[in-house]
């Protein structure tokens, strides 16, 4: 099974539910998907045992070998390929190459472009306690995390077993691709007016997309503005975590919430119960 946990912004919760529900679930995995700052081995603490770097395929041209003919660039919808004929120059420009390989399929010259790896960041896997770990994680300056949040959904979750996926704050293209195989989707907000508007958001994804979803309303403080909108789209509120100083002083030490209070993992295994059951899975 494979639940989801998002956000429509960053800074509601959403690795401290994640972590929680790892943490709770039998034989699951901890998948981190917030590939531009993942931050769930700071409350798990696993042991890397592996770390695979993440390449993608991109074009080297032979300037020797090269015509200048221009048919590579004139199919390059990115325009990461320019070429510059009367100078016998070609300038590539790697930040904006989708790694589709339509030059290297047009080109008319044999040898004239080919195909290099360029290592965009890294996978590690490890555990913590019996709780499998995996987690991506590009370099700074990619511009976008797709292409291995892509790889570890497609290659890395094993629907056999309960999958916990962390998936990047907000509503674009890396959350759309983190939730896309999902069985369920947690919408983790808070209750305030940006909270609100940005889980509108989520809730329309989701929505979009053909997704079972719940929320959890992290940082309660007794505000009903999220049930109310939850009653208007028949969306339930699954948990609402109080605000309280425990919980800040917990996370603050890297300390797991169902850890730090006990009666949370009482709710947490509540919780994942219910979600499997609904959902028909084992």
């Amino acid at each position: 099974m494979f639940i989801a946990v998002a956000s429509g912004k960053g800074g509601t919760g959403k690795t401290i539910v994640s972590t929680s529900l790892a943490l709770v679930a039998k034989n699951s995995t901890y998948i981190d998907l917030d590939v531009e700052e993942p931050n769930g081995y700071i409350l798990l603490k696993p042991e890397i045992e592996k770390e695979i770097p993440f390449n993608l395929k991109i074009p080297k041209i032979d300037e020797h070998v090269c015509t200048f003919c221009g048919k590579c660039a004139d199919a390059c919808v990115y325009n990461a390929i320019s070429i510059i004929p009367n100078l016998k120059k070609t300038l590539f420009y790697p930040d904006l190459c989708h790694s589709c390989g339509h030059c290297t399929y047009v080109c008319p010259v044999n040898g004239a472009i080919k195909e290099v790896d360029r290592e965009i960041g890294k996978i590690r896997m490890g555990k913590s306690k019996e709780l499998k770990f995996i987690e991506g994680r590009i370099d700074v300056g990619v511009i976008s995390g797709v292409p291995i949040i892509s790889w570890i959904v497609n290659n890395y979750i094993d629907f056999n077993e309960i999958n916990i996926v962390d998936s990047s704050p907000g509503t674009s293209c890396p959350v759309v691709e983190s939730v896309k195989k999902s069985d369920y989707i947690i919408l983790v907000t808070e209750p305030t007016p940006f909270g609100l508007s940005d889980l509108k958001l989520a809730v329309e994804i989701a929505k979009n997309m053909g997704k079972k979803a719940g929320i959890i309303v992290n940082k309660d403080t007794g505000i009903k503005n999220i049930d109310v909108y939850a009653k208007e789209v028949n969306i339930p509120i699954l948990l609402k975590i109080p605000y309280s100083i425990e919980v800040q002083k917990s996370y603050s030490k890297g300390i797991p919430l169902v850890e730090a209070i006990p009666e949370m993992k009482g709710k947490f295994v509540e919780l994942i119960d219910k979600i499997i059951c609904e959902n028909g899975k084992n």
